[in-house]
């Protein structure tokens, strides 16, 4: 139960988040807590200011350290330097305020793990770094020449709680940290170095954009979409979709100008979404009510725009900013209206290929009802 990880997010279901989510948001409440009572520390920063730490180990000193596997260590204190902008209209910090990031021999890129740190005796130099789960992430005192000594690191840092018994020992072995792995040396360096070293961890795509909630306000209307031509149906014989539409009109933006909160958007925000396929070349539309949800926004079906006898609660699409200005629109469970949303073939995950649409930008006229 660590976090160590913000990369490889898919955009379908809630993988992103689940039970990780109310894991994280009672980490926040708690860390926040625990940050405010903690005093500074000033052995890490003397100004106040975020402070960084790293060393880059050599090859004649890994040479000589054959179970050292961490290549690259670096320790911050300050705000988080690894989430990026997200879907979620306010997030609160996380009260983490250390920060330590680790790269084996031959891996591309670091991981990292994020905790509270402060004194159990104020008169002591040792920092006490702590995780989720009453873990320790290290224990930290900086010495008379400036150095931070980090040491207390666990070979299960980045693993679950009792993956040694889980995993067996040479499993354990290959993903664990080395057992020369503790103890280390680093010297301070600018606080740029160590937020360089942690943007390599999920290195921000430039072609991506400001999130939807930014893109999108809550008082303009817009419209996305795409029609599918011959040759693309011809080449994804099992996609049903010929023309789709997601938008917000005159209806959306009064309805949430009456009940939404401009502070809280994308969150109650109703959305449109219209469909023609292959055997239907008329229109269906229905409707879903968002909420911001990690990266992504969490559209849930409403029956708003239709009578279903059926609880559609469960329908739910995820839309997600898509690269130079698209939106990318998740249908991982049958929850679009190409087919029934009563009906039972919306049981359980989309069985043909209407999973995920990239949708370009389009004038308000092509959504118009």
């Amino acid at each position: 139960m660590t976090s160590k990880t913000i990369g490889g997010k898919t955009i379908v279901g809630k993988t992103i988040v689940g039970a990780g989510l109310a894991v994280a948001l009672l980490a926040a409440v708690a860390g926040t807590a625990l940050a405010d009572d903690t005093p500074q520390l000033t052995e890490l920063s003397p100004d106040g200011k975020d402070a960084c730490f790293g060393r880059i180990y050599d090859a004649a000193h890994l040479k000589v350290h054959p179970n050292q596997k961490v290549g690259r260590i670096f320790f911050y204190h300050g705000s988080d330097p690894v989430s990026h902008p997200n879907e979620e209209p306010s997030s609160g910090p996380s009260g983490y305020n250390g920060f330590l990031a680790t790269t084996v021999r031959g891996a591309r890129k670091p991981e990292w793990v994020g905790g509270w740190c402060g004194k159990d005796d104020p008169q002591s130099g040792e920092i006490h770094c702590g995780m989720e789960c009453d873990r320790t992430m290290a224990l930290v005192n900086v010495d008379e020449k400036g150095r931070l000594i980090v040491s207390g690191v666990h070979r299960n840092l980045y693993l679950d709680a009792g993956a040694e018994d889980e995993l067996g020992e040479t499993e354990f072995a290959r993903q664990a940290l080395g057992t020369e792995d503790d103890g280390f040396r680093l010297d301070r360096m600018p606080a740029q170095t160590c937020k360089a070293e942690f943007a390599r961890i999920d290195p921000v795509d430039p072609a991506l954009g400001a999130p939807l909630r930014e893109r999108l306000k809550p008082d303009q209307p817009f419209c996305y979409g795409r029609d599918y031509d011959a040759a693309h149906l011809g080449s994804h014989p099992d996609q049903l979709t010929h023309t789709i539409r997601v938008f917000r009109g005159p209806i959306e933006l009064a309805a949430f100008a009456k009940d939404g909160d401009p502070a809280s958007w994308p969150d109650g925000a109703d959305i449109e979404v219209s469909v023609t396929t292959r055997q239907n070349a008329v229109e269906v539309t229905q409707s879903y009510s968002c909420d911001g949800e990690a990266d992504q926004w969490r559209c849930v079906a409403s029956a708003r725009t239709s009578d279903f006898s059926c609880d559609i609660a469960a329908r739910e699409i995820y839309l997600r900013r898509g690269a130079n200005g698209t939106m990318m629109l998740a249908n991982p469970n049958s929850s679009l209206p190409i087919i029934d949303l009563c009906s039972k073939a919306t049981d359980g995950e989309t069985a043909s290929d209407d999973k995920v649409y990239r949708l370009e930008p389009m004038p308000q006229a092509a959504c118009a009802r």
